[in-house]
């Protein structure tokens, strides 16, 4: 009998939380999927905040350290993600293999004075300990992006201070005028900033510093939308409030963002859907016709982390928005199911703009029962309806209910085929032909430009 026989090594079979066959993929992708749409430490849907966390931390060593460094930067500048990205420098800091390249990736993806601080705090969370050269380096060329004004406005009284990073990392000030502001910061005498949290917590009225500030020019447009329920409870003048609403600069901000204030200010919704959709009108057109599948599956209303307040179904119908704005065609369709039956239940959704789309979509989600998504049927059903498209985007949570139809043999029957995962589970679907994409900020829409271009 022959027993020097090569054997076949079979992948053990992995699932969505839902029970259908996901996807095997690799450390690369795994980390990727786990990082793109994370608040770190807090929970997910079906996970534990301290779970995923990790889970980064043990996928860190297994990745190419430039595609660890440059997640870690896509994160912070693309997804708009402030503590993952530390945490992943943190981790790189202990992997001989990613510890050289440490520096680089904080003077990258540190964008606030706060987040200096914040990362020493991230990196004694388990005990004090020395920081590396590499370390203070990064730390130290990070201090010197940020002016007077900047830094008077995170300069707080908390356990790690600005100015401890600068006496831990001796930063070389780029100029005699920086040199100055550093000494003040050590001094405690920099400019007192003129923002709505100094003045708040100097015990000014609430209505008269909104008031003021939005007249003045001087709340930007990302906290008008924040304090807009501060605002009506305040008292600010409602034609105040509406001219602060059509003058604020809203080219960084997101359309959630938008959501999420016409929630809790409806009386502005029109101001806010109009500030929204100027926003959107500057983006480059997706050419041809494009079919948007949203997923209103349960699971898609809970909250993005145990601290948000957008639901994973807000944020995948802000992208759907995005979408119809900067696509010259789009066919938009809403799917969920019978998960005891395993049968999909899918509608066409009237391609509206700006609120009345996200409308459109949660009365969708009413009318199909909000079971979960079955990416083969839904696939197959489309192509029924449809026939052809240059592009077929599905948004969903990737937690697949089909025990029947295994999800990686959906028919990809656009010309491109794309599957946007807007959260963090370990384990998904939508890889294989389909271009597979993590997160949910309007990067996404730039980077699906962008990959056609080349193509």
């Amino acid at each position: 009998m022959k027993t020097n026989k090569t054997t076949k090594k079979t992948a053990v079979p992995v699932f969505t939380a839902e029970g259908a066959r996901a996807s095997q993929i690799n450390a690369e992708k795994q980390l990727r999927r786990s990082v793109m749409a994370c608040m770190l430490w807090e929970g997910a849907f079906y996970e534990d905040g301290e779970d995923i966390s990790m889970r980064i931390a043990s996928l860190i060593p297994s990745v190419n350290p430039e595609k660890v460094a440059e997640m870690a930067v896509k994160a912070r500048v693309e997804q708009k993600l402030r503590h993952v990205p530390l945490f992943i420098a943190r981790e790189m800091a202990r992997s001989d293999k990613h510890k050289h390249l440490v520096s680089e990736t904080l003077q990258n993806i540190i964008q606030r004075p706060d987040e200096l601080t914040e990362f020493l705090s991230i990196y004694w969370k388990e005990k004090k300990q020395p920081i590396s050269n590499q370390i203070k380096k990064g730390l130290a060329q990070a201090f010197t992006k940020f002016d007077e004004y900047s830094l008077a406005k995170y300069n707080r009284q908390e356990a790690i201070k600005l100015r401890d990073v600068l006496f831990l990392t001796h930063p070389k000030p780029v100029n005699k005028a920086q040199e100055k502001i550093w000494k003040k910061l050590v001094d405690g005498t920099l400019a007192t900033p003129d923002t709505w949290e100094v003045s708040l917590s100097a015990g000014k009225d609430k209505k008269e510093t909104f008031t003021r500030l939005i007249k003045e020019g001087k709340l930007g447009g990302l906290a008008m939308l924040r304090n807009l329920r501060n605002m009506e409870e305040a008292g600010v003048p409602v034609e105040v409030v509406r001219k602060g609403l059509k003058e604020m600069d809203v080219e960084r901000v997101l359309p959630f963002r938008f959501i999420t204030a016409a929630k809790y200010a409806p009386r502005y919704e029109a101001e806010l859907e109009a500030a929204m959709l100027k926003n959107l009108s500057t983006n480059t057109k997706l050419p041809g016709k494009t079919v948007v599948i949203v997923d209103v599956s349960g699971s898609m209303n809970a909250q993005l982390s145990a601290k948000s307040e957008l639901t994973r179904q807000e944020a995948a119908n802000a992208l759907t928005m995005i979408l119809r704005e900067v696509g010259k065609d789009v066919v938009i369709y809403a799917t969920g199911g019978n998960d005891h039956a395993m049968v999909h239940a899918t509608s066409l959704v009237p391609s509206r703009r700006g609120f009345a789309l996200n409308e459109a979509i949660k009365k969708a989600e009413r009318e199909l029962g909000g079971g979960g998504i079955f990416l083969t049927q839904v696939m197959d059903y489309t192509l029924k309806q449809e026939k052809k498209a240059d592009r077929v985007i599905v948004i969903t949570d990737e937690q697949d209910c089909d025990r029947k139809c295994n999800p990686s043999l959906a028919e990809k029957w656009g010309k491109r085929n794309y599957l946007i995962n807007i959260s963090v589970e370990k384990n998904g679907i939508g890889y294989g032909d389909f271009v597979h994409i993590d997160g949910w900020s309007e990067a996404i829409v730039d980077y699906i430009i962008e990959l056609e271009k080349a193509d």
